[in-house]
């Protein structure tokens, strides 16, 4: 159930970027088309899966003082072999996502879960982890990708939509149409995708200073008697 947990917490709960807000540049420029946001995804997902095996694997054995240039080294070296890898079987995806490609480096997201669990837990929790992360981050992408490219383009994946195509908001391309997306599903995720408090929260009882504020409570009873 643990494993299982930290798995789908990435998906949903703890969504890197529209739950933590994470990697908001690659999102945001990325975005505009369905192929270039799965790209990227799959490509980070990749490198996170693999990231957070190594540096689990190696965290007894690399020092605390260069912890973080290590992790910065390893995600380096497997950026690059991702890179090569799509550079060699989809030079025109690799045409698309540009200099944001090289980037999935200094990517906040793998970066710090490199830094707040793999480099804590062992490797099967941080594989989970990691592809957990990974596919929450190829499936904001894909959301936002899908509403940005049919309606701003009148297109899913290349291919035309009728109506659509000639009745495009184009806004939806640029970068305020990719703000005005990105806050909306957030907005919808902060709605829909959080519990909503149990009735007992609102009271004493759900307070984690209801002891206190009781004993404070007493006391000013008690002064306030003996003023009277």
């Amino acid at each position: 159930m643990k494993t299982l947990n930290n798995f789908t917490k990435g998906i949903i709960r703890e969504n890197p970027v529209l739950v933590l807000v994470l990697g908001t540049c690659p999102t945001l420029a990325t975005s505009t088309s369905v192929i270039n946001a799965l790209g990227m995804g799959v490509a980070a997902t990749v490198v996170l899966l693999f990231s957070n095996i190594l540096i689990s694997a190696l965290r007894k054995v690399i020092p605390d003082k260069v912890r973080i240039p290590c992790y910065i080294v390893l995600i380096a070296g497997l950026v690059t072999a991702v890179q090569m890898l799509v550079k060699a079987y989809a030079p025109a995806l690799n045409d698309s996502l540009g200099i944001y490609l090289p980037l999935i480096v200094v990517n906040c997201i793998i970066l710090g879960r490199a830094e707040m669990f793999a480099s804590k837990n062992k490797v099967l929790a941080s594989a989970f982890d990691g592809l957990g992360m990974g596919i929450g981050f190829t499936l904001a992408l894909f959301l936002m990708a899908s509403v940005r490219e049919i309606f701003g383009n009148g297109t899913f994946c290349g291919m035309e939509i009728p109506f659509l195509t000639d009745n495009k908001i184009s806004i939806l391309t640029m970068a305020p149409g990719g703000f005005m997306v990105f806050g909306l599903l957030i907005a919808c995720v902060n709605k829909f995708g959080k519990s909503k408090p149990k009735k007992s929260d609102f009271g004493c009882e759900g307070c984690p200073q209801a002891d206190i504020c009781g004993k404070a409570s007493g006391k000013d009873a008690k002064e306030a008697g003996k003023d009277d």
